[in-house]
């Protein structure tokens, strides 16, 4: 593929993906928003495109998987259907409940709830409806809520990596690579596994002085006013999520993408729970999130035109087919690090036809697919830019410093450091094992 390299489509589509790319990492120092670039970058690769006779519009709108937008606008939907019931506030002021003061407990077991619910709704949702709770119950037990916050951040990153609806770049890698829900489970879910334990092992020893706080009695009041508010409507909703887990384990069966089982799920709770305010619902759709991933599928398909990402593939190529299992674990670290210094979402947006172009030469890159959805997922937890959970966590933590007047409060890029990152070396550690364990495993064409 060397004839490409002085090819001006290449390097223009290049330059544009790079300028792009660039602008959405430096957010914070130019105050634009990611989604902005994103936009301008798809319009200009277009418009270039067309110049240069490798792209156009119709191109651009092939270029866009569906599948992802569609999926993560209907998931988006049913969790804001089901946030106002009151159902989550009641499961954590339970588990507040069940902890019984003991504080080591009550980081598991809201850490566990957490993970949990990552498996289904998206790790963002989850701190949202979290967040604010942990802050009360800590409050009412008169310690401070970091260890609890950071738990919360850290394993609902882990915890949707499990899953192909649990988070983005999963969508991404699945729809990319035609992994569907099972198969996807079978083999991230035990890496994760490991992950959780190594996460609430290591947080047990980096939370040690915290956790030997004395916590006053918490006022079970506020546990008794978190009844939940409309039980049709959450039940509707769990049994639907149930129906839907079942749909996504057979979805290949009946030829279905992913899109389609979130979308049966929907209209069946839109039905079945008629009291549902239908504008309120579709209104908190994040369509600023959905026009950065279309923009994102734009741009990277106007590259994959010009053969770049083509390019690069091939100059991976030799160590690939030298050592794959070198290879793969390098990857994962990689796209870990990036991943915690920048958003993941772009970076797998690049990475997922590098790897296509690598299998397209023949080449046996399965092991690249997981690593990559390890890597990106896992290593989230770097810093506290590394995921979207992250940065509201940070925020919110942020706002109750300001409000009490209390800067220990806040959990700052140190406390991140200093707390987070280990943990998150901890839980790559652990894949790295698991993964060289069952290479084999993770090895096998899928």
């Amino acid at each position: 593929m060397e004839h490409y390299i002085f090819d001006t489509p290449m390097l223009l589509s290049a330059l544009i993906m790079g300028v792009t790319f660039i602008g959405i990492f430096t957010e914070g120092l130019h105050g634009f928003h990611r989604t902005k670039f994103a936009m301008l970058g798809a319009l200009s690769m277009i418009i270039v495109g067309q110049i240069y006779g490798f792209y156009s519009p119709q191109k651009a709108i092939e270029a866009i998987d569906w599948n992802v937008v569609f999926l993560l606008g209907a998931m988006m939907t049913i969790v804001s259907i089901m946030i106002p019931t009151g159902g989550f506030e009641a499961i954590a002021y339970k588990i507040a409940y069940l902890s019984k003061g003991r504080l080591y407990t009550l980081m598991v077991l809201m850490g566990t709830a957490v993970a949990v619910i990552s498996l289904m709704l998206d790790n963002v949702t989850t701190v949202v409806i979290f967040g604010p709770i942990i802050i009360l119950i800590a409050s009412s037990l008169k310690v401070s809520p970091i260890p609890y916050l950071l738990t919360a951040a850290l394993l609902s990153d882990t915890g949707g990596v499990a899953t192909l609806v649990g988070d983005p770049p999963n969508l991404m890698i699945g729809s990319a690579k035609g992994i569907d829900f099972t198969t996807f489970f079978t083999h991230m879910g035990g890496v994760v596994l490991v992950a959780y334990i190594s996460t609430v092992i290591a947080l047990k020893f980096l939370f040690k002085k915290e956790l030997s706080q004395k916590p006053e009695t918490m006022d079970f009041s506020v546990h008794k006013k978190s009844e939940i508010k409309d039980k049709t409507t959450w039940n509707v909703s769990l049994w639907v999520l149930g129906l839907m887990v079942i749909l996504f384990i057979f979805h290949h069966l009946f030829h279905w993408d992913a899109w389609m089982v979130a979308t049966i799920g929907l209209t069946l709770i839109l039905f079945l729970a008629p009291t549902i305010d239908i504008d309120g619902a579709f209104g908190t759709i994040e369509i600023t999130l959905l026009a950065f991933f279309i923009s994102l599928f734009v741009i990277v398909g106007g590259v994959e035109q010009t053969h770049f990402l083509e390019y690069i593939g091939s100059n991976i190529e030799p160590f690939v087919k030298s050592d794959l299992m070198m290879a793969t674990i390098i990857l994962m670290w990689t796209s870990a690090i990036f991943s915690a210094m920048i958003d993941n979402i772009p970076f797998t947006a690049a990475m997922i036809p590098i790897i296509a172009g690598i299998e397209a030469q023949g080449i046996p890159a399965t092991p690249l697919w997981w690593a990559l959805a390890i890597g990106v997922g896992m290593g989230g937890n770097g810093s506290h830019l590394g995921s979207t959970a992250n940065v509201f966590i940070v925020t919110l933590s942020e706002r109750l410093a300001k409000k009490e007047n209390d800067p220990s409060l806040a959990i700052t890029p140190g406390v991140w450091f200093r707390k987070g990152t280990p943990a998150m070396i901890a839980t790559l550690v652990a894949s790295t094992v698991v993964f060289l364990l069952f290479f084999d495993f993770f090895s096998a064409p899928i």
